[in-house]
C-alpha cells in the first residue's frame, strides 16, 4: 500500500518532536541523528532519508526551535511599562516549557557562533528582538513611566540582563527560581524609572 501525503506529514511531526525531545534532554551538542533515531525508534537510515548531512538536522533544528518559540503564547501586552515587563517575563525560564526552550537556545550558541551564516542569523534575530522591545520602551517614556533617553540603548540593556538572567537561571535553578527571577527583573526596572 502505497504511504499517502498525510503519512509522511505525521511521520515529519513524529521527527520533529524527536529532535525537540533530544535537544531538551541532552542540549544542541547532543543532536545526533542517531540520538534522533534512538528517541524516535527507528533506525538512521530512517532518518538520512529526512535530514541527508549532520548540518541539515541542524538547519532544522534551529527552524523547530524558532517556530515554537515564535508560536509559545505570550502575555498579554500591557501598555507603557507593563508591556516592557510582559517582553521580558516572556523571555525567562519560568515554566518547564520555557525552561526547554531556553536550554536549547543558550546550547546552541556555540554552533551559531562557530557558524557564520548561523553567527549572523542569530545577530540579527537579538536585533530585531530588541527593535521591538525598543517599540515599547519609546511608548513607556511617552506615558512618561521611563524617563528620556534612547529607546535602543535602555532596549539593549534590558535584553541584555534579561539573558544574562536565562543563565543564571539555567545553570543554578535553585538560587534563580521563576519567584526570584521575577523579583531580579522588578528590581532591574525599577532602577530604570528612578531618578537618573
Amino acid at each position: 500500500m502505497p504511504r499517502t501525503k498525510g503519512d509522511h506529514e505525521a511521520r515529519r511531526r513524529d521527527v520533529s518532536e524527536a529532535v525537540w525531545q533530544v535537544m531538551a534532554t541532552r542540549g544542541f551538542a547532543g543532536l545526533t541523528l542517531r540520538a534522533v533515531a534512538a528517541q524516535l525508534g527507528a533506525t538512521t537510515g530512517l532518518l538520512t532519508h529526512y535530514f541527508p548531512t549532520k548540518q541539515a538536522l541542524v538547519e532544522y533544528a534551529l527552524d523547530l526551535l524558532e517556530q515554537r518559540t515564535l508560536s509559545r503564547p505570550r502575555r498579554q501586552a500591557g501598555k507603557g511599562l507593563a508591556a516592557v515587563r510582559d517582553a521580558l517575563l516572556d523571555i525567562l525560564p519560568l515554566t518547564p516549557e520555557a525552561t526547554d526552550s531556553n536550554r536549547i537556545w543558550v546550547s546552541s550558541w556555540d554552533a551559531a557562533l562557530s557558524d557564520p551564516a548561523l553567527s549572523t542569523d542569530y545577530a540579527r534575530k537579538y536585533a530585531q528582538s530588541r527593535d521591538r522591545l525598543s517599540e515599547r520602551v519609546a511608548a513607556a517614556q511617552e506615558t512618561g513611566e521611563l524617563p528620556p533617553g534612547n529607546p535602543q540603548h535602555i532596549a539593549a540593556g534590558a535584553q541584555a540582563f534579561t539573558l544574562g538572567l536565562v543563565v543564571q537561571a539555567l545553570f543554578a535553578p535553585a538560587e534563580f527560581p521563576p519567584q526570584r527571577q521575577i523579583e531580579l527583573l522588578d528590581d532591574y526596572l525599577a532602577t530604570l524609572t528612578g531618578p537618573h
